[in-house]
């Protein structure tokens, strides 16, 4: 019997996960003129979680329609916040994710960042290949391994992850479209640039297509720290939307045409902003006292 207890305690540690996820929100203004730089702050906890100035932070532009001056914009604000050990990954083709020079990259990396741009991008030139592979372990058996993403690299982090939708017609079904992302966190449902696009009703049918999983949507300049695959802590200057339709009473999105409004009853939303915890496993919310110094 002690046996058995201690096999089952072991087989749950080993599923612990170790590495630590940081989905951002973006910025909303366009790609070209300011090259989704994020906030100051939230760049600061990146490489705090990372190890600090001395860590080897990978830089993936893959999302991009312009990735040589992402990546090199990203290189200058690492640099300014002291960051020695930088590199830009410009992964094109899947080839280009099968390359041992790349993949030796991704294995000696503290950090790995994913721009913002087309997450599809991502997907389709990453998932399913040898870096992905080693991204995935490494998320799940490294300590202190970090995965950060803005935009396009925060929705692509997720299994079910959107790929498009209209805000202008907003909960009619078909307003969402979804794609397969990379599978790190399989909990969530993630979207971006949340406030400033009105996103709230595409989230919403998301979750109504898969209300076992929990939907995340983060305003601009603000972002998630991810720890055990559970623990979530808001970081930023503006707020994370949590969508839980975990105890909905009514959803017709499964037997509806698409165009057809929708009926979503009982859906739990939770606005939560700098410092704000959310316990993915347990769908808990843990507000930060009014008083309490912003992180």
């Amino acid at each position: 019997m002690k046996n058995s207890l201690f096999l089952i305690f072991k087989m749950k540690f080993m599923q612990q996960v170790r590495g630590i996820l940081i989905p951002i929100g973006g910025n909303e203004e366009n790609e070209k003129s300011r090259l989704e730089f994020i906030d100051d702050g939230i760049l600061y906890q990146v490489v705090k979680e990372a190890g600090g100035i001395k860590a080897s932070i990978v830089i993936i532009p893959t999302a991009s329609s312009i990735p040589i001056e992402v990546g090199n914009n990203y290189i200058e604000a690492f640099t300014t916040l002291g960051c020695k050990n930088i590199s830009v990954l410009d992964i094109r083709s899947k080839e280009d994710s099968e390359k041992q020079s790349s993949i030796d990259l991704i294995r000696n990396a503290d950090c790995v960042m994913f721009s913002g741009g087309n997450q599809s991008n991502i997907t389709n030139k990453i998932g399913g290949t040898t870096i992905h592979r080693i991204l995935v372990d490494r998320y799940k058996n490294d300590e202190g391994f970090v995965i950060a993403g803005t935009s396009a690299g925060a929705m692509a982090m997720t299994n079910e992850m959107i790929s498009g939708g209209s805000a202008s017609e907003s909960f009619f079904k078909g307003s969402v479209s979804m794609y397969k992302g990379l599978g790190l966190i399989s909990e969530l449902i993630i979207d971006t640039h949340f406030i400033k696009r009105g996103r709230f009703g595409r989230q919403s049918e998301a979750v109504a297509k898969f209300p076992n999983l929990i939907g995340i949507g983060l305003a601009e300049d603000t972002g998630m720290i991810i720890k055990n695959g559970k623990e979530c802590t808001v970081i930023g200057s503006g707020t994370a939307i949590v969508f839980d339709g975990s105890s909905l009473t009514h959803n017709n999105e499964g037997i509806l045409e698409e165009g057809t409004p929708m009926t979503i009853a009982n859906l739990k939303v939770h606005v939560l902003s700098n410092g704000d915890q959310y316990d993915i496993k347990n769908r808990l919310v843990t507000v930060l006292p009014i008083k309490a110094p912003f992180i």
